[in-house]
């Protein structure tokens, strides 16, 4: 955490931050132009915000894009933000969300965070269903490979397709896979009125990739959910889902036990 206040409190860092919040996932290049200084103390400056976990990177062939990671915010807020009234900590909530909401003309959403676990555990986390159906609430029947198809289970509702299917696996280091189908009995089971049910199942079909490398102690995992279209109504779920499925998986694999249930039973889409 001394780390994140140390990136944060340089107006240059600062700087890039606010500009990766009004457009999600440059290049080294377009980010100098926001600075007027060498392109090498912009790479310290980026290096700096990643150590610290505000930025995270995901290389697109010979490009590497930065964005935007909210979980060391949302970890400040978890340790102060209950503890004090929310009027002595109105930047800190205000921080928070101006990290959390990304731009609706660069779609992708990134996020990032490090749990006390192994590659092979955490492999088990996005998989099993003795695993996913704890701190997810929902379960896959798939053998993983890569092109074999997806069955979700969530709540009383079975969703099938034939374009739900496993994009790429390679155990222990990364997993992507399409995105559920938008059925009525998915509607019905998690509370979502058909309007939205309806707007969602016109959007293009989504994807989301887990990323997993070893850090040390811990193991580092990037969840990429990308392929929407601009104004998408996923893009907003997902927004608001995917930092608490993270949290919920990363409490369960260092603690054992899960995260309480949420009110909503709407988890990340």
């Amino acid at each position: 955490m001394d780390e994140v206040f140390k990136a944060l409190a340089d107006p240059a860092r600062r700087t890039l931050l606010d500009s990766l919040n009004v457009r999600n996932g440059q290049t080294l290049r377009e980010l100098c132009t926001e600075l007027d200084m060498a392109r090498q103390s912009v790479s310290k400056h980026l290096a700096l915000l990643e150590a610290a976990g505000l930025v995270t990177t995901v290389r697109r062939g010979r490009e590497k894009l930065h964005y935007l990671n909210a979980e060391p915010i949302n970890s400040i807020a978890e340790r102060w933000i209950s503890r004090y009234d929310r009027e002595r900590v109105r930047a800190l909530a205000d921080l928070k969300h101006a990290l959390e909401t990304t731009a609706m003309d660069t779609t992708a959403f990134v996020y990032t965070t490090y749990i006390k676990t192994t590659p092979e555990r955490l492999w088990q986390g996005l998989t099993a269903p003795e695993f996913t159906r704890r701190y997810w609430g929902l379960e896959f029947d798939s053998d993983w490979a890569a092109g074999s198809a997806m069955t979700w289970r969530q709540q009383d509702a079975t969703i099938e397709d034939p374009e739900q299917v496993v994009i790429a696996s390679e155990p222990y280091r990364r997993l992507s896979y399409t995105w559920h189908t938008f059925t009525p009995e998915w509607a019905g089971a998690v509370g979502v009125d058909e309007a939205t049910r309806t707007a969602l199942a016109a959007e293009p079909r989504s994807r989301v990739t887990f990323e997993i490398e070893p850090a040390g102690a811990t193991v580092k995992l990037t969840v990429i959910h990308d392929g929407f279209e601009p104004d998408s109504t996923l893009r907003g779920m997902i927004q608001e889902g995917w930092p608490g499925v993270v949290s919920g998986l990363k409490t369960l694999l260092e603690t054992g036990e899960p995260l309480p249930a949420p009110d909503s039973a709407e988890e990340a889409g």
